[in-house]
Order: C-alpha cells, then sequence, then structure tokens
C-alpha cells in the first residue's frame, strides 16, 4: 500500500515505518514539522529523499520520502495526501502537562490538525485513515476503559483527542472515509529518545545521574504497551474490513502503578551497571488521571490482535536501547 504517516520522524511513526520496511511492498510519504523527531530519526530507520509533495509522484515500494510540513497547513497536507491508499495521523500535540500549561495549542494541534488529515484524505479518496488516540478521552472513570464507556475527560488533551475521536466518527459517516480511532496505552520502547512518557522519562533521568520523580504518591496505574506491540495494531487497522468508523482500546489490560514501574527500571538499570539511582515523590501533577489501564476485547475479536511483549522483557530492552 502507499502511506501517509503524519508525524512520521517520531517514536511510532519511525517504529511503524521500520516494520512496514521489513513486511515489503510499501511505499511511505511522511509528512512531519520536525518539532519532535528529527531528520536523522528517520533516517536511523531508512535512507529517505526529501520533496515538497507538489504533484511528485508517489513514493514506490521500499521508498520513503520526508515532506517538511505542519499539518495546519491544509493545502500542503491535502497535496501530501494524493495517491495514499492509508494515513495514519501520529502528528500531535501529546500529554497531559503541555495541554495544561497551553491548551489552545493544544487545541489548535489536536483538533483543527486532525480536521485537516481528515478532509485530505475524504478529497483525495484515501480508503482507510487510522487515528492516534489515547485512554484520556475516557477520562476519571472506573477502569478497565472500553470503548462504550461515556467519556469524561480530565486535561485538555483527552478534551481534544475526543474531538479528533468525533470528527474520525463522523467523517465515516457523512462522507465514507474509513476511519479507525486507535487509543493507546502508554507506549514505550526503543526510539523513545525524545519522549516526555514516564518510562523514558525515568531512564534519562537515571542515566544523567538525576533522582526519578515520580508525581504524587506513585499509585496512578498506567497500561504500558511495547512500541512493536503497537504498530502491530495499526498495521492491522490499516488493512482490516468492515471495521470504518471504529475504536479500539490498544493496550496490554495490565494495571501497573507508577512507582512499581520506578522500582522495576531501577531494578533493570542496576542489572545494565547503572547503580544507586535514587526516586522522590514530588508535588501531584494537575489533570492526571489516577486508574488507568484498558479492556482490549474488541482490538482482539475485531483486529484479529493482542500484546505478546511482557513488561519487564519491553523494559529490558527499552533500557538496552538507552544505554547503546
Amino acid at each position: 500500500m502507499k502511506w501517509l504517516i503524519t508525524g512520521g520522524c517520531g517514536f511510532i511513526g519511525t517504529g511503524l515505518i521500520r516494520f512496514l520496511l521489513a513486511e515489503g511492498g510499501h511505499g511511505i510519504r511522511v509528512f512531519d514539522n520536525l518539532s519532535t523527531g528529527t531528520r536523522d530519526d528517520l533516517g536511523q530507520v531508512a535512507p529517505f529523499t526529501e520533496g515538497s509533495g507538489a504533484e511528485a509522484p508517489f513514493p514506490e515500494a521500499g521508498e520513503v520520502e520526508l515532506i517538511v510540513g505542519d499539518i495546519l497547513d491544509e493545502a500542503a497536507l491535502s497535496q501530501a495526501a494524493d495517491k495514499a491508499d492509508v494515513v495514519v495521523h501520529l502528528a500531535a500535540n501529546t500529554g497531559v502537562g503541555p495541554s495544561v500549561e497551553d491548551p489552545r495549542h493544544d487545541c489548535l494541534t489536536n483538533v483543527l490538525g486532525t480536521f485537516n488529515a481528515l478532509e485530505a484524505a475524504r478529497h483525495n479518496g484515501v480508503g482507510r485513515f487510522v487515528f492516534a488516540s489515547s485512554g484520556a478521552p475516557a477520562g476519571e472513570v472506573e477502569p478497565p476503559i472500553h470503548e462504550e464507556l461515556p467519556p469524561h475527560p480530565v486535561a485538555p488533551y483527552g478534551a481534544s483527542k475526543l474531538a479528533g475521536e468525533g470528527y474520525c466518527s463522523a467523517y465515516f459517516r457523512s462522507f465514507g472515509v474509513e476511519t479507525v480511532a486507535l487509543r493507546f496505552g502508554n507506549v514505550y520502547g526503543p526510539g523513545s529518545i525524545h519522549k516526555g512518557s514516564v518510562v523514558a522519562k525515568f531512564i534519562k533521568e537515571a542515566l544523567s545521574g538525576e533522582r526519578l520523580e515520580i508525581y504524587g504518591d506513585g499509585s496512578q496505574t498506567r497500561d504500558f504497551i511495547f512500541i512493536d506491540d503497537l504498530v502491530r495494531a495499526i498495521r492491522l487497522a490499516a488493512a482490516q474490513p468492515h471495521v470504518g468508523g471504529e475504536t479500539f482500546q490498544i493496550a496490554t489490560s495490565q494495571e501497573t502503578t507508577v512507582g512499581e514501574i520506578a522500582a522495576l527500571l531501577v531494578s533493570l538499570l542496576a542489572a545494565h551497571g547503572v547503580r544507586d539511582v535514587e526516586v522522590f515523590n514530588g508535588e501531584k501533577r494537575v489533570g492526571d488521571v489516577m486508574r488507568n489501564y484498558s479492556d482490549t476485547r474488541k482490538a482482539r475479536e475485531w483486529l484479529g490482535w493482542q500484546p505478546e511483549y511482557g513488561l519487564e522483557q519491553g523494559l529490558d530492552r527499552t533500557v538496552h536501547y538507552f544505554l547503546s
């Protein structure tokens, strides 16, 4: 297939590109403003050419092209989607903290940017649109989170992702764009050097000789999913028939506290020679949900997907990546 991946220079994007190139038969166009991922990050996955997207032929199988552009540029994004079979929309303002600090920027990027990506898919006759959502739209609810729970976002980030899900539903039902929204758990793994999420944050703090700061008492829970498991879900969502307009929880159905993650990482780091790592509890962060893990039965039944990596196995591979 011909893939347009917005935010393709980032952690998940490069993981997906690596997977698609190994599978073979895919032409890949990346649309990225380089605000997080870089040319070097993309170059570590594959050689690529740099294009403008204006009336250019779509990359052939095995080729990767980078178009530097912003998802708020409607015309440039529409040009980039020309001749694509599938759009994977990963570009976003990510995280609770940044959305609380600047909710307007979060809204513009995640709501208007997603709208622009959907319009690009609609006007170019793109067959499938995969949207990177999150557990954040569900908000403070009794877990496990499933697709039918009424949403109650806590932070602006959750609200903006919920709006994206709503537009995906509307574009399927109004215009026939086969949208699939994937609610990612807390993704970690090799390639996450630029991530500010908890696993990457803890490892970077430890390797810099800093103490690991847990926001609050560490009892808040998350559902941690390894990058290789996540990109398999994206690949399935891009091709599985009869899933247009649907939303899926993509996680592991395992509830792990942030305190448990910190303790496990301290142990793994010590095994790799990084010893005497200290942990401390800081202030609770505004907008943080206390409990969050997913019921993934729908993804298993509709997409034929389930996670394969255990937490300790995935964390060990992540520590090794950061050390090397």
